[in-house]
């Protein structure tokens, strides 16, 4: 972001009177094709998890936390926005942020943080003069991947290609720990987003790693030694906080983009990566914050990654004048021990769209080559290209695709079927599987969500058509 962008944005924001002078440091870092019972803590049968057991037993524990989409990029833009992704017409894997939105870097980075970007983007191009770059979505610095990496991955620093040497999620975390020293040194808090490329597929896992499953698959060990090597990073960022004294006063939330692929585990429920079930869509949630959860709990309240947007915006004190729609709520009184129940539904929609191929090593390859050459072209003309542009009027008329309302423990299911749709209402209390179809025993119950289904619905094609952006709001990005 250039020098105007920042002084437009942080004129956005208001205090709200939370503020204080020693602002907590923010860590978000989400994994890459991790299902629910991806997990140890969760009963897994063989998998090592130490680093992960350990922080669900210590913070708040999620067991009902939400990814926005069943795929990656989606879940992804709405950790940055609070918003569902189709509201920016990010609908599938390899679509990318919208220029016009607000994310949460520009936000904190307007009220004083320092704000970086490691790993796994996958939201649009990586060249430092793409309009969805990290750089130009609110992080002051990022050293970051277009899409999934293994080892030795190629990443762009600041849109400089860099090839690195080392198992792909310790690369990550160390060049984050490099971000996250210079701010305390400067005594500056830090939003450190951390974007692992594991464990998506295809799998590269260490020989150590390897070992801890040699009784296993071979196919099934790289994949349980990528996520066993995603943990161990975990647990060096968490010791190196302990380090730098910082442990105490730093917000460290962690999750996954979507639900389990085939070599995964879903925990027992229905469905996997790609469709709205829970195998789909629920994921690992936790948050330790020794300062503010001194205490370890569980939760089952529905939450997802809608939530923490507006929930950071509540941490640091500040709220973004003119705000456009969000669907997510602030947790801030769930950390306090003094929410038992979610104010508000959460919706999902699969919108009918086709994945855009986005290959890491082949772009920053042939980005280094241009470096290399000193022939470097613009970022519009080479893929991944901004997908959200404000060129299409969707039609709220018609809604396609599955989608799903998630109210208290009750789900409803929007599902194509011919020419038309067929509904499907799950008790999830007592029916986490979602085996025992409750519409023709709840017909009141069954209308009315699919009465707030639709509205919410038609509230995401309006924003999608661009009516959530006033003005003021459409900045210029440097």
């Amino acid at each position: 972001m250039g020098a105007a962008s920042f002084w437009i944005v942080a004129s956005l924001l208001t205090l709200t009177g939370c503020a204080s002078e020693q602002q907590p440091n923010v860590i978000l870092a989400m994994a890459d094709d991790q299902g629910w019972g991806d997990v140890a803590y969760y009963g897994h049968p063989v998998l090592k998890t130490p680093t992960f057991d350990e922080m669900a037993a210590s913070g708040l524990r999620f067991d009902r936390f939400y990814a926005a989409a069943p795929v990656c990029s989606p879940s992804r833009g709405s950790v940055l926005t609070g918003r569902h992704p189709n509201r920016f017409g990010c609908f599938t894997w390899g679509y990318s942020l919208r220029s016009q939105e607000i994310t949460v870097a520009e936000v904190l980075q307007g009220a004083g943080y320092r704000t970086g970007h490691f790993g796994k983007w996958h939201l649009g191009s990586v060249r430092a003069d793409s309009p969805v770059s990290p750089g130009n979505s609110g992080f002051d610095e990022w050293f970051s991947s277009p899409n999934f990496y293994d080892i030795d991955p190629w990443m762009s620093d600041k849109g400089a290609a860099v090839k690195t040497e080392g198992e792909g999620s310790m690369v990550t975390v160390n060049a984050a720990l490099e971000f996250m020293r210079s701010a305390v040194q400067a005594k500056q808090p830090f939003l450190a987003v951390i974007w692992f490329g594991s464990p998506h597929n295809p799998h590269e896992a260490l020989a150590k790693d390897l070992e801890l499953y040699k009784d296993q698959p071979e196919k099934l060990r790289h994949f349980l030694g990528e996520v066993t090597a995603m943990d161990r990073a975990m647990g060096h960022l968490r010791r190196e906080l302990r380090e730098l004294g910082v442990a105490d006063n730093t917000l460290l939330w962690y999750t996954s983009d979507n639900g389990a692929i085939p070599e995964g585990s879903t925990g027992g429920l229905r469905g996997g990566k790609d469709t709205l079930w829970e195998g789909g869509i629920r994921v690992p949630g936790i948050i330790e914050w020794p300062s503010r959860i001194p205490t370890p709990r569980t939760t089952d309240l529905p939450s997802g990654t809608v939530d923490i947007y507006p929930t950071l915006l509540d941490v640091v004190g500040v709220d973004a004048r003119n705000q456009v729609p969000l669907d997510g709520i602030s947790l801030v009184p769930l950390i306090d021990g003094e929410l038992s129940s979610r104010p508000k539904p959460l919706g999902f929609w699969r919108y009918p769209a086709e994945g855009q191929r986005v290959r890491s090593s082949e772009l920053l390859e042939e980005l280094a080559e241009e470096e290399r050459t000193g022939q470097t072209v613009r970022a519009e003309t080479k893929p991944p290209f901004e997908t959200g542009k404000l060129t299409d009027v969707h039609s709220d008329a018609d809604l396609p695709g599955h989608a799903s309302w998630i109210d208290g423990h009750y789900k409803l299911h929007v599902i194509p079927e011919g020419d038309g749709f067929r509904y499907a209402l799950f008790d999830l209390s007592t029916d986490p599987k979602e085996e025992h179809d409750l519409v023709d025993e709840h017909p009141d119950r069954t209308d009315a969500m699919k009465a707030q289904l639709e509205a919410w619905q038609q509230s995401v094609v309006r924003s999608l058509n661009g009516a959530d952006y006033a003005r003021h709001l459409l900045r210029p990005k440097s």
